[in-house]
């Protein structure tokens, strides 16, 4: 399925995205448009227009993103041997300090049949790309695994997002990383994994406190276990010399070391 062509409705309902967000229910069954809005807002899409809608697209279509992310998409489908679902890209919330100043303005959403990316009109390629890479990446190990979201553990999110930021640093170069790559050092990653994370691995993803070990809140080491997860994933497949092929298909136990249970 080719990237869904979110131009022709921007066109159409910029200004709107409530309305834009109706257009949306095709691919969320059963789920109102206010919801979508509600929960795409959340996680970074825009929610008020700030320029006109012919502007921002006619912006868009000349940075290729419609084209990039098709390019990249047909690539790593086949290189990683991936599901062919809907992309559909819209544009970020640019006003959001935190957001422009932690991942420059860009974010995404990852599901087992769908992806979306929220982005600025202006981003640059090679940032739009990283996105990309890591949410489908996502969507790949999700794929492979077969494992159903609800029953991921904090260990299954952590090796995740390592996975998919390992997925970044393969194609891109670690240039184009997340800043939280580099946070802490090597031997600070081993205390983090071993001494927050590991206890408390069994953590069901609706657990209150499985985001709070995932994203470091409450006075744990700041983004605690994406960097925990980025450390093993690059221990296990540096030590194996590991193709991502073969990560994507493999336990997350085993990428940290772990007896399989």
């Amino acid at each position: 399925m080719p990237v869904i062509k979110t131009n022709e409705w921007l066109l159409d309902f910029y200004q709107d995205p409530l309305k834009l967000c109706k257009k949306l229910q095709l691919f969320f069954p059963g789920i109102s448009e206010g919801e979508i809005f509600d929960y795409f807002r959340l996680h970074g899409m825009y929610y008020k227009a700030v320029k006109s809608p012919s502007s921002l697209v006619e912006t868009m279509i000349s940075n290729d993103i419609w084209t990039i992310v098709e390019k990249e998409q047909q690539a790593l489908q086949k290189k990683w041997a991936g599901p062919d679902v809907p992309i559909i890209i819209l544009p970020s919330n640019t006003n959001d300090k935190k957001l422009m100043r932690e991942t420059k303005g860009k974010a995404g959403l990852a599901f087992s049949d769908k992806l979306i990316l929220f982005i600025p009109e202006t981003i640059a390629m090679n940032e739009l790309k990283a996105l990309f890479i890591h949410e489908y990446n996502h969507v790949c190990r999700i794929w492979h695994t077969k494992k159903d979201e609800k029953a991921f553990t904090l260990l299954d999110s952590i090796i995740l997002e390592g996975l998919a930021e390992h997925a970044v640093l393969e194609r891109l170069g670690e240039a184009f990383t997340s800043s939280w790559t580099k946070l802490y050092s090597k031997q600070k990653l081993e205390t983090i994994w071993k001494e927050i994370i590991l206890p408390e691995r069994k953590l069901k993803k609706s657990h209150a406190r499985h985001n709070q070990f995932l994203y470091g809140w409450k006075g744990l080491p700041k983004m605690a276990g994406y960097c925990a997860g980025y450390y093993l994933v690059q221990k296990y497949a540096t030590s194996h010399n590991t193709a991502m092929i073969d990560l994507l298909e493999e336990s997350a136990e085993v990428i940290a070391g772990l007896t399989v249970e």
